[in-house]
């Protein structure tokens, strides 16, 4: 089981208490996952999310007609998986381990019950979701405008990148 120092340590749990970062770590448990691991599978059931200390996780979506295509690449400090906060419960995108990869999980019945049971919890926790929520979007429509750019265009002009932790 992780402690709130070493939860402290991820930038994105800045905005909770000391209080907060230790009932989070009650939460949390120690994962390890081998290269080539599918972590999430698109459409399946949402139940956890998880806190990537060390490795690279690729965020993956099936396209009709090209198959799996890699949208961006997760690394130590990053969040994975927040559909477990909106009906349907269902993963949106797919997840396979680049390498090996460690991290702390986070079983969601267990945050929704925490969150029910503390507000100001849930609203730091959810805050701190969709913050690495809205980073996951911007990325993805940077990595979207790379992809279909018409290349005539763009000549010469500066290309447009996302950058980590940017909104």
């Amino acid at each position: 089981m992780p402690t709130g120092d070493e939860l402290s340590a991820f930038g994105r749990l800045a905005a909770l208490s000391e209080d907060q970062l230790r009932t989070l770590a009650r939460a949390g448990r120690d994962v390890a996952f081998p290269a080539g691991h599918r972590v999430i599978g698109e459409g399946l059931p949402a139940d956890r999310c998880w806190l990537i200390r060390r490795g690279r996780i690729l965020l993956d979506a099936q396209v009709p007609g090209r198959g799996g295509v890699v949208l961006q690449t997760l690394e130590g400090g990053d969040v994975l998986g927040w559909s477990w906060l909106v009906p349907p419960y269902r993963w949106h995108f797919g997840a396979v381990t680049a390498e090996p990869v460690e991290a702390i999980e986070f079983d969601a019945p267990t945050l929704a019950e925490l969150a029910e049971r503390d507000p100001r919890f849930g609203r730091a926790l959810t805050l701190m979701l969709f913050e690495a929520l809205l980073d996951r979007l911007q990325a993805t429509r940077a990595r979207l405008l790379d992809l279909y750019r018409n290349p005539a265009e763009t000549a010469g002009a500066p290309r447009i990148t996302a950058r980590r932790g940017g909104r």
